[in-house]
């Protein structure tokens, strides 16, 4: 019988936001995968836990991946961990979860906090829809054509950054989507310098320019303003119906198009085609 793999939330800066079912899960562990195992005895020690631990961390998931799952299949409980927040979320532990996922070996995930969930909830920016960017690249061609396909993003933005790319990183965004988009840099969350500053790009940038940055950040971005589209009536997006019947589309594909462009309902559209002289 095989055992499982528990992925386990850890703090993100304050050690009281550990829950009682995660100190559990660790307690029922037969072994600890951890990002640094130096940052996890920490934890462990504050709580009195004592269990073996592996170290599992961007630069060595492929050679350890195979002996967990291993482990696993052999009837053992292995936690994983990061050092702070999800593991699995802009984490290695991504390739962990694909691999007992592969193997037909159970997952379990005990919730914990989230620095993208959390600093989108204190930002002040509209939460309903949103994209989590991560980490981006710290070669400057693939960080500005990242930065270049998010231009007309309407949802709300996250990134995690490093303290001493921020100024850079904070450039290179006004320059591609504008210094008026509104920004929430929130730094430190959960712990004793915990701030959030709610500002535009713009300042943002001629900000961090001039001071060093310290702490972990999360950036929140609004997104692109959507553009308002001039409302067509009834006969012109029939109009632009029959131009896509007359390119070669098919009546359904032609009314789908034209539904899609102006607003009005594809049935109607479809029927006003099916009605249309010389549509016999």
């Amino acid at each position: 019988m095989s055992g499982k793999l528990i992925l386990v939330g850890t703090p993100i800066g304050n050690l009281s936001d550990f829950s009682p079912r995660a100190q559990e899960a660790l307690e029922s562990a037969d072994f600890i995968a951890a990002e640094d195992t130096r940052v996890t005895l920490k934890l462990l020690n504050h709580f009195g836990i004592k269990k073996p631990m592996i170290s599992y961390f961007e630069h060595n998931k492929y050679e350890k991946g195979d002996m967990l799952c291993a482990r696993i299949e052999a009837g053992e409980t292995c936690v994983l961990v990061t050092d702070a927040g999800m593991p699995a979320i802009s984490d290695p532990g991504e390739l962990l979860v694909a691999q007992c996922a592969e193997r037909g070996l159970p997952v379990f995930v005990v919730p914990g906090p989230s620095a993208v969930v959390s600093a989108l909830a204190v930002s002040g920016l509209p939460t309903g829809r949103f994209t989590f960017e991560g980490f981006l690249s710290v070669s400057k061609k693939s960080r500005r054509e990242h930065l270049a396909e998010l231009k007309t993003e309407h949802r709300t933005m996250v990134f995690y950054e490093a303290p001493h790319k921020l100024a850079a990183t904070l450039a290179d965004m006004a320059a591609a989507w504008g210094g008026e988009r509104r920004i929430a840099l929130a730094r430190e969350l959960t712990k004793i310098h915990e701030e959030v500053i709610r500002t535009t790009l713009g300042q943002a940038a001629d900000r961090y320019a001039q001071n060093t940055a310290k702490g972990e950040f999360v950036l929140v971005i609004e997104g692109a303003p959507k553009l308002e589209t001039e409302e067509l009536s009834f006969e012109d997006a029939l109009t632009l119906a029959r131009d896509y019947l007359a390119q070669g589309l098919s009546p359904a594909a032609a009314a789908k198009r034209a539904a899609s462009e102006s607003g009005h309902r594809k049935n109607e559209l479809y029927r006003g085609l099916l009605h249309s002289p010389g549509s016999d």
